[in-house]
């Protein structure tokens, strides 16, 4: 099991008033502000975040305050970052003594009422974006002069133990100073605190002293409660060291393998036997290899398959299947993990390289044959667990490529009822294919987000299924006595996790409450029984509400919408719709916003303004949340999803230029009209000598006419002064010169130049890859077309893989984006094309109409590209990009500068 994460991001900051508000994310470079000088007139003045914690079950209240202390009304922006597995429970703002709290409705009557408000002419925004490990809240409100305001959002959640602890990650970011800031959690475990810590990214000597943390027996309590001064980066400064993440793990004693909770007629039964020996596993990894894993997430994925073969233990089976659009393996059997097999492994692996398509159809299919062969032949022991772990970045486009068939394949073939554990690596990838590939199978899907880190979190995914100790396993409760059990037959435990079943209690003459469970371990079948005695615990269970209510019915009842959820993905369309009535009851009921419900909130504006609404929805991932069945607000915006990639900067077309905004999961994209033969300056470091251009070609021409305006890049230069090397790059060659030795070289044939400083690999009639060691990587994409295509002429695309070795002082119309770059959309609106909102952009201190729109990313599918959701920035990019386009006007292909 994953471990949960309790986020909670603080940020509250003002601007000048916009019309509108919906807002993605909030600026990174706020001005920090003294305390006695607020930015913008409004301070901050205390921000709290409390948690409470009783039986794994997290209620967190997450409370800001602020005055306006301007002559003038201000917008005050509150933003939360929340776990994507947390429900929200409420919302609230208090102004001026009136409270204005958040309705939760089923998603089509919310809906209704957002559509209704638009057509009245009243502003409408949406309050959740999302990242990595987390969704985003995000309201806004003007503020009168001299008025103050409270922000307060409650969310729930269950925290899942992973690798032997429960954690809660609360992500600190205020971006001011603040009076009264402080985090309280309090844990009420009733099997008592094994062990309590807590740590921060930003933790100095001088903070240290305002964390505290204690536990005894059951109770344990954790503040972070730092002063003005400690909170201050610099004795003198105003700008705070807070900013980072809070994280507090726990666990358990854990005297016996079970612990039932029994409150108000509902049950919880937690269960994590250990000191158990690990059940051998039997596991294929399934692994893409195809042209659009080039460059780093291959290298990330060479590095995570080492470090597993390093843990995998020697009582395990293995092989490898690596596809594009052929299939190698490994071996022709599974092989025991000796260190002799371990060490072969691991070479090969060091020599896996990208190439070709994708077809993700066979090679599972291969591995579910490898898997058969091996267990009809006696090859792998009888107490095993057979899984196989496909990771990819991309879509079928080989072979079978129809998603829906691809499973059924899959389904029909595994009639031994393996394990199908799916990574999805970054954003080209169809996940809710793969969801639903893996829960069809009993797995999971995982994505693996492009950055630093993904060969961590594939070790961490691997880690977390590292050591099966139980298969099989089942637990039986009393018959007859209780009702709407949630899952309680489990295919595997792997040491360190747990398992959670919860359920109605309907005989009330029931004295005792006793489950069995019955599981197959590493060398025998294993039996285990609890018993409590009701009046007894439910009197303990009384000390207990101290904390929160009755938490086993809301644990109850927000683990079975989970497990609903969770089961409509693969279910026929009428049982489909049957567990979505069911999971849409509990929601309304228990007040959760969950992906069938949504809040609305109707909140105060000036006073010349109408009321505004706006809706609280629930994150999926990897479903387009634009869908009526998803979102209820089909009018505003189309963020990223997992069929859309998020981009590294490129350009590529008319020219079309595509900034890629990790922190934001999402892009911005502007176009450059200029005349064809002018040459503009792309990207250019002097500090380490490298620069790229590209001079502009025009369309076709038939006779004097011009069929088209569009233009491309149809050359590019590129320049590495320390090497003295320049490379000119057209639609039909690749010219090297460095120093007097000038070398030339086409299309037509796969070539590979490797120098001091320099890796340039030409993929025939495809692209090129182009290095200057680590940190400065290219992709150059030659768009082909047939001679006699009346339209269309060869022209070039451009994308940086990697350009952390750049410098600061890097620029160009690319390379000024290299070190990431800040902005805020408000103002949300629709236009006569309904798919293509108008927004406000704010960025460099400026205002900016932007419009919704996509682009197209070729480097994963070089024939029919990939399209990729951005704000597009109007007039060549002004107010964007530093200066006008015209800055950037160079005399030719191979100019860097003085």
């Amino acid at each position: 099991m994953g471990h949960l994460l309790l986020v909670c991001t603080l940020l509250f900051h003002v601007f000048s008033s916009v019309k509108g508000d919906f807002l993605i994310e909030g600026l990174r470079n706020i001005q920090k502000r003294n305390i006695a000088e607020p930015v913008n007139d409004i301070e901050v003045y205390s921000i709290n975040i409390d948690c409470k914690v009783i039986s794994r079950f997290a209620h967190n209240v997450i409370t800001s305050r602020g005055v306006n202390r301007a002559n003038v009304s201000k917008e005050a922006i509150f933003t939360v970052d929340l776990p994507k597995t947390a429900f929200i429970t409420n919302f609230s703002m208090i102004i001026d003594g009136i409270t204005y709290s958040g309705v939760i409705k089923e998603k089509e009557a919310a809906k209704k009422q957002y559509q209704t408000a638009v057509s009245r002419g009243q502003t409408a925004g949406l309050v959740r974006a999302s990242g990595r490990k987390t969704e985003k809240f995000t309201v806004s409100v003007n503020i009168a002069a001299q008025s103050k305001v409270t922000f307060e959002l409650v969310y729930e959640e269950m925290l899942k133990r992973n690798h032997g602890k429960y954690e809660m990650f609360i992500k600190i970011q205020p971006k001011t100073l603040v009076r009264n800031f402080q985090i309280e959690v309090h844990i009420h475990e009733p099997q008592g605190i094994s062990f309590l810590d807590a740590n921060a990214t930003f933790i100095t000597n001088d903070l240290l002293p305002a964390v505290h943390k204690i536990f005894y027996a059951q109770k344990g309590y954790v503040s972070f409660k730092p002063t003005l001064d400690q909170q201050r980066s610099c004795a003198n400064c105003t700008t705070s060291l807070l900013d980072g993440d809070f994280t507090v793990t726990y666990d358990v004693n854990r005297e016996s393998p079970g612990s039932i909770q029994v409150v108000s007629g509902y049950f919880v039964h937690f269960f994590a036997p250990h000191k158990l020996a690990g059940v051998p596993k039997n596991v294929i990894y399934v692994i893409d290899r195809s042209g659009s894993m080039w460059g780093t997430k291959m290298k990330q994925t060479r590095e995570a398959l080492l470090q597993i073969l390093e843990d995998t233990s020697e009582h395990d089976h293995f092989n490898f299947v690596l596809f594009d659009h052929t299939i190698d393996v490994w071996k022709p059997s599974l092989v025991k993990a000796t260190p002799e097999n371990l060490m072969e492994a691991k070479d090969f692996v060091r020599k896996i390289a990208d190439y070709g398509a994708t077809n993700i159809n066979d090679p599972v299919l291969r591995a579910l044959e490898l898997l058969n062969k091996a267990h009809e032949l006696n090859q792998l022991p009888e107490r095993s667990v057979s899984l196989i772990i496909l990771l990819t970045d991309g879509e079928a486009n080989v072979g079978e490529t129809v998603p829906e068939k691809i499973q059924e394949n899959v389904r029909k073939a595994n009639k031994n009822g393996y394990t199908v554990y799916c990574l999805g690596f970054g954003y080209g990838v169809d996940y809710g294919f793969l969801e639903k590939m893996a829960l069809e199978n009993s797995g999971i899907a995982r994505r693996i987000y492009e950055d630093s880190d993904a060969a961590l979190q594939m070790q961490g995914f691997y880690t977390g299924i590292a050591n099966p100790t139980l298969v099989d396993i089942k637990m039986q409760y009393p018959e007859n006595a209780i009702a709407n059990v949630t899952q309680n037959n489990f295919k595997h435990y792997f040491d360190g996790s747990e398992i959670v079943v919860a359920g109605r209690i309907i005989d009330n003459d029931l004295n005792f409450f006793s489950v069995d469970i019955q599981a197959e371990g590493a060398d025998n079948s294993l039996k285990y029984s609890e018993n409590v005695q009701l009046q007894e615990k439910d009197g303990v269970s009384k000390q207990q509400e101290y904390i929160f209510g009755d938490f086993t019915e809301r644990l109850w009842a927000y683990l079975t919408i989970q497990q609903l959820l969770e089961k409509r993905v693969s279910a026929d369309p009428l049982e489909k719709e049957k567990l979505k009535q069911q999971a849409l009851d509990l929601s309304l009921k228990f007040k959760f916003v969950t992906p069938l419900t949504s809040m609305v909130v109707t909140k105060p504006e000036e006073k010349e303004k109408e009321e505004e609404t706006l809706l609280a929805d629930k994150f999926v991932e990897g479903r387009n949340i634009i869908q009526t069945s998803h979102s209820a607000v089909l009018q505003h915006i189309k963020p990223i999803t997992s069929s859309s990639s998020v981009l590294p900067i490129q350009f590529d077309y008319d020219p079309h230029f595509v900034i890629s905004v990790p922190s934001k999961n999402d892009a911005l994209c502007f176009n450059i009209q200029e005349e064809p033969g002018v040459v503009l300056n792309l990207v250019e470091d002097q500090q380490i000598g490298i620069a790229v251009n590209g001079e502009i070609i025009g369309k076709k021409e038939t006779g004097n006419n011009v069929i088209s305006k569009e233009t491309y890049f149809g050359k590019l230069g590129i320049v590495n002064r320390n090497l003295k090397l320049r490379i000119e790059v057209t639609t039909e060659t690749i010219t090297i010169m460095m120093g007097k030795n000038k070398k030339e070289y086409t299309w037509g044939k796969k070539t590979s130049v490797k120098k001091e400083g320099l890796n340039l690999v030409v993929n025939k009639k495809n692209n090129i890859t182009l290095s200057f060691g680590e940190g400065a990587q290219f992709v150059i994409l030659l768009h082909h077309f047939a001679k006699d295509d009346p339209l269309h002429t060869d022209f070039l695309g451009f994308y940086t893989l990697d350009h952390h070795k750049f410098s600061a002082r890097v620029h160009g119309l690319l390379g000024q984006f290299f070190h990431g770059i800040d902005y805020e959309i408000s103002n949300i609106h629709e236009t006569k094309n309904p798919d293509k909102p108008d927004a406000t952009m704010k960025v460099k201190n400026k205002l900016l109409t932007v419009t919704r729109g996509s682009q197209k990313d070729y480097k994963s599918d070089y024939r029919n590209g990939k399209k990729v959701p951005c704000w597009f920035v109007h007039s060549n990019a002004e107010g964007l990009i530093d200066g006008t386009h015209e800055d950037y006007i160079v005399p030719d292909i191979f100019y860097i500068g003085n």
